[in-house]
């Protein structure tokens, strides 16, 4: 589907999302987070789609939010708009299929912090990402306050918030933020054989293992033990759990669909 800001494919289950303001480095406007927003929730309704890799078109994979337009908001304008960045990041993080962010050039503030929503970052060597906010005078928003210091550690996560300093992707790499990095010319190619492995892979199972770990970081021990008991016994009658456990014995690559 083709839109002014954002794009959309699908391909063999992977549904392709770029985000398409490549003059302003694909930083956010208030159609593109509405747009992703309701692209992310209409996954729910379509099977077919078994994981999703989120993207930026040009020389950046997004740089957040357009300074071009801050400081004429009043506080009621900012108030609406990072509530619907906030709808954004939890419709990706209540979404039962994986997300990748691809990553490339800069993912500068809620850029950064949308690639940190994904379930999983795969970047380029020499990209770039930066916690931008304090050089205009504000704080995180779209979630970098919950996912960057769980992540790194508060003292690390703060460096990050007050120096606004560029991390290279090899040292976020390094400190378990990023996944994978590949050279430019091959990260397309990489980060769709990630994706087509998963969108081939046990989706209720993965569904079930984001809520887990969302909620492994409120929730006791006890809580998660019980959770994950009541969850196994639903996956046991899972089709895909029958054909994992009938490929095992056949010796063979289990065909997942999904059920």
């Amino acid at each position: 589907m083709l839109r002014e800001h954002l794009l959309t494919e699908v391909s063999n289950h992977v549904l392709l999302v770029t985000l398409n303001r490549p003059e302003s480095l694909n930083a956010f406007s208030p159609d593109m987070i509405a747009d992703l927003t309701n692209t992310i929730v209409d996954v729910r309704q379509n099977s077919q789609i078994r994981a999703i890799v989120i993207r930026g078109a040009g020389r950046s994979f997004s740089a957040g939010g357009d300074v071009k337009s801050m400081g004429q908001a009043t506080a009621v304008q900012m108030y609406d708009h990072v509530g619907k960045l906030n709808d954004c990041i939890l419709a990706m993080d209540s979404c039962e299929v994986p997300i990748i962010a691809a990553v490339h050039g800069f993912a500068a503030g809620a850029g950064f912090n949308l690639a940190l929503a994904c379930d999983l970052i795969v970047a380029a060597e020499d990209s770039q990402f930066a916690m931008s906010f304090s050089k205009v005078g504000l704080i995180s928003d779209g979630g970098g306050s919950y996912f960057l210091p769980k992540l790194v550690g508060p003292h690390l996560a703060k460096q990050l918030f007050f120096s606004a300093e560029p991390f290279s992707a090899e040292r976020l790499h390094q400190l378990g933020v990023i996944n994978h990095v590949f050279p430019l010319n091959q990260l397309e190619e990489e980060v769709l054989k990630i994706a087509d492995k998963l969108a081939h892979g046990p989706t209720k199972a993965y569904g079930m293992m984001k809520k887990l770990v969302s909620h492994s970081f409120t929730a006791s021990l006890e809580e998660i033990l019980e959770q994950e008991r009541i969850t196994q016994t639903l996956m046991g009658t899972t089709e895909d759990h029958i054909e994992g456990v009938t490929a095992f014995k056949e010796k063979r690559k289990p065909k997942y669909t999904g059920n």
